[in-house]
């Protein structure tokens, strides 16, 4: 596994070190997207998260008999 995972690696440097250059450029509105998509990829699963913790709570009240409590409201 080792020798296998070194040779990729080296096959990897090998390959970066041959790549030619791309010319690219990123204007400001392509950072302002990139920076979008990151905090509504958070936001996302900040909601799943709460919400997931939420039902298994209920789930496991639900297994042990007892009643579920309600969310406190803000």
């Amino acid at each position: 596994m080792t020798n296998r995972l070194s040779r990729m690696g080296a096959l990897f440097a090998l390959y970066t070190t041959l790549s030619s250059p791309a010319f690219a450029y990123l204007d400001p509105a392509t950072g302002s997207i990139i920076l979008q998509a990151v905090v509504g990829v958070v936001g996302t699963w900040l909601v799943y998260s709460r919400m997931f913790l939420a039902k298994s709570k209920t789930f496991i009240a639900r297994l042990t008999g007892k009643s579920p409590v309600a969310p406190e409201k803000e």
